[in-house]
């Protein structure tokens, strides 16, 4: 799949392009707003279960999508420049933050409860990236591309929509990095790299975020 078909912009029936805007408005914005007021009452995991399980089902739905799209390499190392740029920066931004905001957390995790951090290490790739990648990269570009605005407009509608569903965390580290990393990946996908790749990156940049110990930002434990 190429950057132009991941853009790809059909021709669409005004009602069909009506209900792709609805939908969206309810997915990126609506969702997370309402998960945000009554997380107390809602909690973490079944809105974002919720949200990620109504993804896969309007993904499947996604007139021309295959499945096998996800598993493509061709383009993953089309990128080199911008890969070991953002792994650069965001171990620099991710590692002054940390020292900055909360020293003496700095690399708490690995250094003093390494099984704790190795089970991080492994399971967030599975039960996060995963579907945060298919739900805001894939679904977001996939089936709302026709109606979304051409270039940057579209990459800066991604990354609010990425660090509005981070709004439930109520700290601005959080909506920061997130706000960032939408960016980030939403260029690289417009840019035409695959979704392995996006995993890949999206997989790095958290694991820094746990490893340096910024981690307390994104814990739920830790929401106001």
């Amino acid at each position: 799949m190429t950057a132009e078909i991941a853009t790809d912009r059909p021709r669409l029936t005004d009602r069909r392009a009506l209900r792709l805007r609805a939908e969206a408005v309810l997915l990126f914005a609506v969702a997370p707003v309402v998960h945000w007021v009554f997380y107390d009452r809602v909690g973490l995991f079944g809105p974002i279960l919720g949200i990620f399980a109504a993804g896969i089902v309007l993904l499947a739905l996604t007139p021309g999508f295959r499945w096998r799209e996800l598993l493509r390499l061709r383009g993953f190392l089309g990128q080199p420049v911008f890969t070991i740029a953002f792994l650069a920066v965001t171990a620099t931004v991710v590692a002054g933050l940390a020292w900055w905001l909360v020293p003496a957390r700095f690399l708490e995790l690995p250094r003093r409860m390494p099984d704790l951090w190795l089970r991080i290490m492994m399971f967030y790739p599975l039960l996060s990236v995963l579907g945060q990648e298919l739900v805001y990269r894939v679904l977001f570009f996939r089936r709302y591309g026709a109606v979304l605005p051409s270039g940057w407009p579209a990459v800066l509608l991604n990354g609010l929509a990425f660090a509005a569903a981070h709004l439930f965390y109520l700290n601005p580290v959080a909506l920061g990095l997130t706000f960032a990393g939408g960016l980030a990946f939403g260029l690289l996908w417009q840019r035409g790299a695959p979704f392995l790749l996006l995993v890949v990156l999206h997989t790095l940049a958290g694991q820094a975020i746990f490893s340096f110990g910024l981690g307390i930002y994104f814990y739920h434990g830790a929401i106001p």
